[in-house]
Parts: structure tokens; C-alpha cells; sequence
């Protein structure tokens, strides 16, 4: 009888260790974590504000305002859109100090741009714009003005920029140097390579 119990108390136990191995086999495999897809569309975070900014006064004066937004569409594309507004004067003087005349010029645009990045913090950069121009001529001796019609100029801004990294967002000091290769006589920005220094913030 002994041997009877036994065998049944062996039968029951190998097959509760089977049960009990059966299960952990069936227990599901943990998932791992699934990795981000890349954003599609439009992406806040790939938008981003700037322009340039100058000032100077004296016996030339200049404010010059052209703030700008942009898309970063990758690591080595951006394109956007701004507005220009200049303004200038400049007087010139008698060998006695007098002054003989003064001229104002006036500017109001738009444009839109592109950078290619070869490298993440310098970029080549083009930018059609479309400006509105218009001036006056002060002669003091004799005391005459002359008008300048205001005229529909277009430019063309080819050049090369840094950025001098400063904030998120792949933001910071812009410095370029640009060149108008379209040239009209009524160009504001004259027929030499001329230096310009701007920022750019991330949203």
C-alpha cells in the first residue's frame, strides 16, 4: 500500500512541476519600448525668428530694420520671408562748416530667402527681395529741393553667414556678408560686398 501512495503522491507532483513549467513558458515576453517616429508635417519647434538690426547717427544716419521668420527643414535647408525698412541720411559741408546739402533715402520691401548649411553653423544664403525706394535732395546754397520719385527696385543678395551658437533651438548671433548681384542704380546697398549682423531664436 505504502508503495501505492507512494507512486500517486510522485504522479501528482511531476505533473504539478509540468503545469507549473508550462505556465512560465506561456508568461508573455515583455515589450520593449517603442522608439519616436519622426515627426510628419509641420514642426513648431523647426520654426524660427531673426533679421538684422542697425543704427547709426551723426552726420550719417541710418536705422535699418528687417526682421524676418524661417523653417528649418532639415539639418542642411531653411528658407522664409521678411520685410525691409531703411532709412538714411547724409550731409556734406562747406570748407567753412556750412552745411551745403542734405539727403534723405527712404526703403520699404519684401523678401524671401534661402540657406543651405554645408556645415551645421555656417550657411550660403540667397535672397530675392522687392523694395520701394524714394528720396530727397537738399541743396542749401541756393536753398533748393530736389524729389526723388519713388521707384519699385528689385535686388538680388547672395553671400555667406555664421552662427555664433547662443539660446535653444539652434539659435544665435548671425554675422554675413552679402553682394547685390542684380546692381540698379537705386540699389540701397551699393556696388561693394557689404557685412551685416542679425539673430536667430527658436521657438
Amino acid at each position: 500500500m505504502k508503495v501505492k501512495y507512494l507512486l500517486a503522491i510522485f504522479l501528482f507532483a511531476s505533473v504539478g512541476v509540468s503545469v507549473y513549467a508550462q505556465e512560465k513558458q506561456e508568461e508573455p515576453k515583455q515589450e520593449e519600448p517603442k522608439q519616436e517616429e519622426p515627426k510628419q508635417g509641420f514642426d513648431k519647434s523647426k520654426v524660427f525668428i531673426g533679421g538684422t538690426l542697425g543704427l547709426s547717427f551723426g552726420d550719417f544716419t541710418m536705422i535699418n530694420l528687417c526682421p524676418q521668420v524661417g523653417y528649418r527643414f532639415n539639418k542642411t535647408l531653411a528658407a522664409g520671408f521678411g520685410i525691409n525698412g531703411i532709412y538714411s541720411s547724409s550731409k556734406s559741408y562747406y570748407t567753412n562748416g556750412n552745411t551745403a546739402s542734405r539727403e534723405e533715402y527712404g526703403v520699404i520691401g519684401l523678401n524671401i530667402f534661402g540657406r543651405v548649411y554645408p556645415i551645421p553653423y555656417a550657411f550660403l544664403h540667397l535672397q530675392p527681395e522687392v523694395n520701394y525706394t524714394w528720396g530727397t535732395l537738399k541743396e542749401y546754397t541756393p536753398d533748393v529741393e530736389y524729389k526723388q520719385d519713388g521707384k519699385v527696385v528689385p535686388a538680388l543678395l547672395a553671400g555667406v553667414g555664421a552662427i555664433i551658437p547662443a539660446g535653444r533651438g539652434g539659435g544665435g548671433i548671425l554675422i554675413m556678408a552679402q553682394y547685390d548681384l542684380l546692381q540698379n542704380d537705386r540699389s540701397p546697398y551699393g556696388s561693394n560686398v557689404f557685412f551685416s549682423f542679425g539673430f536667430s531664436v527658436g521657438l
